[in-house]
């Protein structure tokens, strides 16, 4: 299994940056664990939006164990930044934001639709009113409460 960004010592081979950039990548190196030198696009991109001076001013300002989810979060927002230069992964997120917005209005129709098909079956069936068809045995436990306001709309 070959170990991702982790450098034996005695390895020579640099890390992608120290590549991009051509220069000499030292043992303390800020990249190596996270830019290993067989993946040369992925600090590419994360070069190319954020400036290598400034993902090692990030990556030193954050302790270790946070350091790869922030290098993960790099990687993505600079490949949303490649695909949509002006609003990155914000793009991607109001996109998402607005199928969550249209679907959740269909949600909205399809229940008031249920709702309204299910008064009229219980509407259809309450002549007699026997306890068989009383609203507790035909509407479902999730629309009781709005009994009060059914019996309001629909007098018999």
């Amino acid at each position: 299994m070959k170990e991702s960004g982790v450098r034996k010592q005695g390895t020579t081979s640099p890390c992608a940056a120290c590549k991009l950039l051509r220069r000499r990548c030292t043992q303390d190196c800020v990249f190596a664990p996270y830019f290993p030198g067989d993946d040369p696009h992925k600090f590419a991109s994360v070069h190319k939006v954020f400036g290598a001076s400034n993902v090692n001013k990030m990556l030193q300002e954050l302790p270790e164990y946070q350091r790869g989810d922030a290098v993960s979060s790099m990687v993505y927002e600079a490949s949303a930044r490649m695909k949509d230069p002006i609003y990155g992964c914000v793009g991607t997120i109001s996109s998402l934001q607005h199928q969550i917005d249209l679907l959740q209005t269909q949600l909205a129709t399809a229940q008031a639709e249920l709702v309204h098909m299910k008064m009229q079956l219980y509407s259809s069936m309450c002549g007699g009113g026997t306890a068989v068809n009383s609203p507790e045995n035909v509407l479902p436990p999730s629309y009781r409460h709005m009994q009060s306001e059914m019996d309001n709309d629909f007098p018999q």
